[in-house]
């Protein structure tokens, strides 16, 4: 306990430092909301030591690739999010063998490990970079690869937070027993992205995927409380002769965190625990639609609620980010504890003011470094929309137009002379994130 008071002396200013990092993000917020990506991304660049720490490397690669994309320059956003992935797998490898002692620092002291709807929807949106650059073959390989991490979802917590609690329970920290569950494993937007590259390549296996969207409706009907877009029923019936252009439209930014506190009472002071919260975030967005030159106009419809499957994954680390926090607050809560209960049994009165200051200082040490990790990146966006139109083969000209809840136009995004080929994937993106 001694050497544990002894290392929270040492790390105090770090903490302390580490809490009060004022990150600018409104910078790099202000060209976003306006659609100027690419100026963002400098905009970001020149922020980019006040809004990321040593530790922030995937915090870095996650916003700046997801603004690349947007921007158009797939063959970077490619390379961002690779290395985010790579960064992401070795922070949790990491964490598997970390010591208890290392849970007496705060969290933002340490890598960021990202969050799971993060690492999931990497494979998303770097199967459409690929896909952007002409490779269907390595766009289907990350979309498999997003599959794979929803298979493993679920028990991917679970022998971490167990052998954790053995340890803590070895080191004198209480822990309730929690189970980490999340109902989310199986992605529509995942499926519909697959379906759409196999057909685009003449595999079968496209209808495979064509069900697999229906049973994620079924299968997680809370996450998934609004229809199945009407126009996935035709998308593998494209009469001969005829064509099938394919919208995707995102919507809205991602969830941010903030932090819930609870305070338990010790026989001498309290225990802390600081937790972190997601928050949605409010978009303009009401509908969206493809309108052509001649007038015709298609609605897109909600595919995949991004922010609610944010939530959901949650779900599965918060069991671990509840079982480290009571370890860490303990630690510290016990060893303050301790002092204050020393300084008043000990006989020699300067050896009590001592003690009492020590467990005072310890008190203080435990308030003020116990804080919720509150970093997650901040670009990916809410939403997913999609719609599938049956065209003649041609050359055509149209917008995707997004409106707020009064129906005035918010955003358009112009798209002249596609070409919609027969017997071929006609994949178009668009992104208004206000």
């Amino acid at each position: 306990m001694k050497a544990l008071f002894r290392k929270s002396l040492l790390i105090f200013p770090i903490v302390l430092c580490a809490a009060c990092a004022s990150r600018p993000y409104a910078h790099v917020d202000k060209p976003v909301h306006a659609g100027d990506f690419k100026g963002s991304i400098g905009v970001l660049e020149r922020n980019k030591s006040s809004l990321y720490q040593s530790q922030d490397s995937v915090l870095y690669y996650l916003d700046k690739g997801m603004l690349s994309h947007y921007a158009g320059e797939y063959d970077e956003s490619i390379t961002l999010l690779r290395s985010a992935e790579q960064d992401i797998q070795a922070a949790f490898t990491k964490s598997v063998t970390m010591e208890i002692g290392s849970y007496i620092v705060n969290d933002a002291v340490q890598e960021y490990p990202g969050e799971d709807y993060e690492d999931i929807y990497i494979k998303a949106f770097n199967a459409l970079n690929y896909y952007h650059k002409g490779d269907l073959e390595s766009a289907l390989v990350e979309i498999r690869g997003m599959s794979l991490k929803l298979d493993g979802l679920a028990a991917k917590y679970a022998g971490l937070i167990a052998n954790m609690r053995e340890e803590a329970r070895k080191k004198g920290a209480s822990v309730a027993d929690s189970k980490a569950a999340t109902t989310f494993s199986n992605s529509a937007l995942g499926c519909y992205l697959s379906m759409l590259f196999y057909r685009g390549t003449g595999d079968p296996n496209a209808e495979v995927d064509w069900r697999n969207l229906r049973r994620a409706f079924a299968d997680a009907p809370a996450l998934y409380n609004f229809p199945v877009p009407s126009t996935i029923e035709n998308e593998l019936e494209t009469p001969k002769g005829k064509a099938r252009l394919n919208i995707v439209g995102f919507s809205g930014l991602s969830p941010v965190k903030e932090e819930r506190v609870l305070r338990i009472p010790l026989p001498s002071g309290w225990i802390k625990i600081a937790t972190p919260v997601l928050v949605s975030r409010p978009s303009a967005v009401h509908r969206i639609e493809v309108v052509f030159e001649n007038g015709d106009r298609h609605p897109l419809e909600l595919l995949e609620n991004i922010d609610a499957v944010a939530s959901e994954t949650f779900k599965a680390k918060e069991a671990l980010i509840y079982t480290k926090s009571v370890i860490r607050a303990t630690i510290k809560g016990v060893t303050a504890s301790a002092m204050s209960e020393a300084a008043r049994e000990v006989d020699d009165a300067a050896a009590s003011i001592v003690l009492g200051l020590f467990g005072l200082g310890a008190q203080i040490f435990a308030e003020a470094s116990e804080q919720a990790d509150l970093r997650i990146s901040r670009y990916f966006p809410a939403k997913a929309y999609v719609t599938g139109i049956t065209l003649d083969p041609g050359i055509y000209s149209f917008s995707v137009n997004y409106y707020d809840g009064r129906g005035r136009l918010i955003e358009s995004f112009p798209f002249e002379n596609v070409s919609v080929n027969e017997n071929t994937l006609n994949l178009k993106e668009a992104v208004c994130v206000q």
